[in-house]
C-alpha cells in the first residue's frame, strides 16, 4: 500500500511530526513494504516551523529579537529551500511564551516579529510567509510596524512605546522611513480567521479576554484599535479594518495587509509548501488527524483541508482524532471514516499521557482494515 500521514498537531500532547512517527510504526509493523510518505501538517499555528522543515528542506535561521515582554530572547525562522522565510509570530510573540501570570494587552508587544521580518530583508529574502496564530497581543500589529520603521505620535508628537498600553497614545503615524525592502517584497499572512480589526466580531472582542483582557479593556482597546487604525488608513490611503482577517492576532493581521500581505489559508499554504498535493495524487489512503475534532474541523482546519486535496485525486481520507465531538455527520461529509484514538473510558490526563501508544494502536487497526481491502481486491 501507498500511505500519506499528513496530521496536525495533538495540542498539548505531541507534535504533527510525532504523531506521523507513531502512525508509520504501526504502519511497517503490519507490514515493511508498505510505501509510507510523511507529511506532518500545520495551519498557522504553534509547530508550523518545524513541520515546513521536516518536509520541505531547509534550514533554521537564529535571530537576537524582542519577546512579547520586552526581554531579549534568541528565537528563529525557517529559510526554504526556494528561498522563502517563514516565521511563525507563535515562536516570537507566542500566547505560550508569556506565564499565565503576567498575561495582559498593556504590556505585551509585536517589535519581535517586526526584527525577524527585517532580518529576513536583509538577508535577501523577497518572499514572506508569516503564520498568526497562538498570539499574546492585542496592538493592531503597532509594536512590528514600529520595528520596521513606522513612527507613531502622541498629542504632543512624543514617540510612543511599544507594548499594548501604548496603542491608546498613537494620535498620527510616519510611514516615510518604512523598511526599504519591504515594497520589494511579496508577503503571504497564514491565517484562517476571518475577523475584521474591530466591532463586536473584532480582535478585542473575541480574542481579547483569551490574553488576560478584562470585559473593560476589551471595549476599550476596540476603541483604541478603531482610533490606530483610521490613522493608519489615512496615511497609507486604504481601508482595511473591515477586511476579514484584519483581526487577526490582535490586529497583526490588518498591520500586515498594510505592508501588502495577502491572507491566505494557513492550512492552503502549508499544504503547498510541503507539496502534500503531489504526494496524494499516488496514494492508496491518506491518514489524518488532531486532537480533538468536531463542527469546526470542516471549516479551514488542516485535517479537512488535507480531506478536501484526497477528495480531488479520488483518495479516501481517514480520521484519527484525540475525541470526536459534535455533529458526526458534517465529519462523515468530509472524511471516509472517523475515528477516536481512545480506546475507552480516561481521564484527559491519561489520554495525553498515553497519545503515543493511542495512536499507534488505532493506525495499527485501520491499517489491517485497508490491507485486509487490497489483499481481496
Amino acid at each position: 500500500m501507498h500511505i500519506v500521514l499528513a496530521p496536525d498537531s495533538y495540542k498539548g500532547s505531541l507534535s504533527s511530526i510525532q504523531v506521523c512517527e507513531q502512525m508509520k510504526k504501526a504502519i511497517h509493523a503490519g507490514n515493511p513494504n508498505d510505501i509510507v510518505v510523511c507529511k506532518p501538517m500545520a495551519d498557522g499555528g504553534e509547530g508550523t516551523l518545524e513541520s515546513m522543515l521536516y518536509s520541505a528542506g531547509g534550514e533554521k535561521v537564529y535571530v537576537s529579537c524582542t519577546g512579547p515582554l520586552g526581554e531579549k530572547r534568541t528565537s528563529w525562522y525557517v529559510l526554504l529551500r526556494d528561498g522563502t522565510a517563514v516565521i511563525e509570530c507563535a515562536n516570537v510573540a507566542g500566547l505560550l511564551l508569556v506565564p499565565a501570570s503576567h498575561r495582559h494587552p498593556d504590556h505585551v508587544t509585536t517589535y519581535g516579529i517586526g526584527e525577524m521580518i527585517a532580518h529576513a530583508l536583509d538577508s535577501g529574502c523577497t518572499n514572506l510567509m508569516i503564520t498568526l496564530g497562538g498570539s499574546s497581543s492585542n496592538d493592531g500589529g503597532l509594536g512590528m510596524l514600529q520595528a520596521l520603521g513606522m513612527q507613531a505620535y502622541d498629542c504632543k508628537g512624543d514617540e510612543v512605546g511599544i507594548y499594548g498600553v501604548d496603542l491608546f497614545d498613537v494620535q498620527t503615524v510616519d510611514f516615510s522611513r518604512l523598511h526599504e525592502k519591504l515594497h520589494q517584497s511579496v508577503i503571504y499572512i497564514a491565517s484562517d480567521v476571518e475577523n475584521p480589526l474591530t466591532g463586536p466580531k473584532g480582535a478585542s472582542y473575541v480574542y481579547g479576554p483569551q490574553k488576560g483582557a478584562t470585559s473593560e479593556q476589551v471595549r476599550r482597546y476596540d476603541e483604541a484599535l478603531a482610533h490606530y487604525g483610521a490613522c493608519v488608513e489615512a496615511k497609507c490611503s486604504q481601508s482595511l479594518m473591515m477586511q476579514p482577517g484584519a483581526g487577526a492576532a490582535g490586529g497583526l493581521g490588518f498591520a500586515l495587509m498594510v505592508l501588502g500581505g495577502e491572507i491566505r489559508s494557513g492550512a492552503n499554504l502549508v499544504a503547498e509548501m510541503i507539496g502534500l498535493k503531489e504526494a496524494i495524487e499516488d496514494a492508496d489512503v491518506v491518514i489524518t488527524g488532531e486532537g480533538q475534532s468536531d463542527d469546526q474541523t470542516a471549516y479551514g482546519k488542516a485535517p479537512s483541508y488535507v480531506a478536501e486535496l484526497a477528495r480531488e485525486h479520488n483518495v479516501p481520507t481517514i480520521l484519527l482524532s484525540g475525541s470526536l465531538a459534535g455533529d458526526r455527520t458534517k465529519l462523515n461529509d468530509r472524511f471516509t471514516a472517523c475515528f477516536s484514538i481512545v480506546p475507552g473510558p480516561a481521564t484527559l490526563t491519561e489520554c495525553m499521557e498515553r497519545a503515543k501508544e493511542y495512536i499507534y494502536q488505532s493506525t495499527y487497526q485501520v491499517r489491517n482494515i485497508w490491507s485486509c481491502k487490497k489483499d481481496r481486491d
